[in-house]
């Protein structure tokens, strides 16, 4: 039975990670509900030049045109204050939840509880239920305040997963960069991949 994955994308930079998640998670099979910050809209034009349209319909649309061989059936894509989403209750919570990239609002939010947004509120639920969420901080360097509240989050059950490459794998171009950390956020969830080489297997 494959999983259901939240993703819920941020206005930190990073939204490459976000979108490669996104695509390898849909071809890996999983079902994924999908959210995004208006923040998050801004990156992506200025990341990536795509446009990730405010509404969620239009949204889908867009990202099946960027992924055509993914099966469309497997993504949702859910607005901010959409609050009969499934991942609004812990009556039907996902089965994991990646904030990626996550903005230091977002994971300050989440560490105190707040629940302002669907994303906020997914997060929260996802905690509150046991199930994984891996949050992806892009921000350098970090404040004592973001280090306590990854502190905070860390001893509840959360993990911090800061976009951080490894260069053994002698990566050729930024696309391998960005496989490496969305393989760690793979490995994470226990979904298979085949993005690169793993330390130690025969070259």
């Amino acid at each position: 039975m494959s999983q259901t994955i939240c993703l819920a994308l941020t206005g930190a930079s990073g939204l490459p990670y976000g979108l490669r998640l996104l695509e390898c998670l849909l071809e890996a099979g999983c079902r994924v509900q999908l959210l995004y910050s208006q923040a998050a809209q801004v990156v992506a034009r200025q990341e990536l030049n795509f446009e990730l349209p405010s509404r969620p319909s239009e949204a889908h649309t867009a990202l099946l045109a960027r992924f055509p061989t993914v099966d469309g059936e497997k993504l949702s894509v859910y607005g901010r204050e959409e609050w009969f989403a499934p991942v609004a209750s812990g009556s039907n919570p996902p089965d994991a939840m990646v904030v990626c990239p996550c903005s230091m609002g977002t994971l300050a939010s989440i560490a105190q509880g707040l629940s302002d947004n669907l994303i906020e509120r997914a997060a929260d639920v996802v905690l509150k239920e046991g199930r994984k969420l891996v949050l992806v901080p892009r921000e350098t360097p970090f404040s004592a305040i973001h280090l306590e509240n990854m502190l905070r989050l860390t001893r509840a059950g959360a993990v911090i997963l800061p976009p951080s490459p490894g260069f053994y794998h002698h990566p050729q171009s930024v696309q391998d960069i960005v496989d490496f950390v969305v393989a760690r956020i793979l490995d994470q969830l226990r979904v298979p991949h085949t993005l690169m080489q793993r330390w130690g297997d025969d070259h």
